[in-house]
C-alpha cells in the first residue's frame, strides 16, 4: 500500500468521523425538539380533573424523541467503537440527560394515566358513598310515608 493511499484513508476516517459526530448531534437535537413543550404540560383549559388528566396526558408523549435518541446513540456507539470522536464526553452526557428527560416523560404518563382511570372511579365511589348517600335514602323513605 502505498503512502499517498494511508494519507487519503486517514483523511477519509477524519470526514467520516466528522460526519458521524455531526449525525449524532443532529439526531440529539431532534430529540430534544420532539419532547413535549414545558407550558403544554403546565397550563390548561380543562373544566374538570378529567379533562387535565386527559390533556397532561396526551401531552406526555415523547413522540419522536425515543427514535431520534436511538438514532444518535446507534452513531454514537458506532463511532466510540471505532475511536471515530476525539472528544465524546459531552455527546455522552447529553445522551444520558435526554435518556432521563425521556425516562421521566414516560414515568409521568404511566402515572397520570393510571389517575385517568383511578379519578373518575373514585368520584363514583364518593358519590354512592357517606352520609349524604344516607340522607337522600332517608328523605326517599320520609316522603314515602308522608304520601300514606
Amino acid at each position: 500500500m502505498s503512502q499517498a493511499t494511508l494519507g487519503d484513508d486517514e483523511e477519509l476516517f477524519g470526514e467520516a468521523a466528522n460526519e458521524m459526530r455531526e449525525d449524532v448531534e443532529a439526531s440529539l437535537e431532534a430529540a430534544w425538539a420532539a419532547l413535549p413543550d414545558a407550558d403544554d404540560i403546565w397550563e390548561t383549559d380543562a373544566d374538570n380533573v378529567l379533562g387535565v388528566l386527559n390533556g397532561l396526558n396526551s401531552a406526555l408523549e415523547a413522540g419522536d424523541a425515543e427514535e431520534n435518541l436511538r438514532d444518535a446513540k446507534k452513531w454514537f456507539t458506532m463511532g466510540q467503537r471505532a475511536d471515530a470522536f476525539d472528544d465524546a464526553a459531552d455527546l455522552e452526557a447529553e445522551i444520558e440527560a435526554l435518556e432521563a428527560a425521556i425516562t421521566d416523560i414516560s414515568a409521568a404518563g404511566e402515572q397520570v394515566g393510571e389517575l385517568t382511570s383511578t379519578v373518575p372511579a373514585l368520584r363514583g365511589t364518593l358519590q354512592d358513598a357517606g352520609p349524604a348517600a344516607d340522607d337522600d335514602e332517608e328523605a326517599d323513605a320520609d316522603a314515602d310515608e308522608d304520601e300514606e
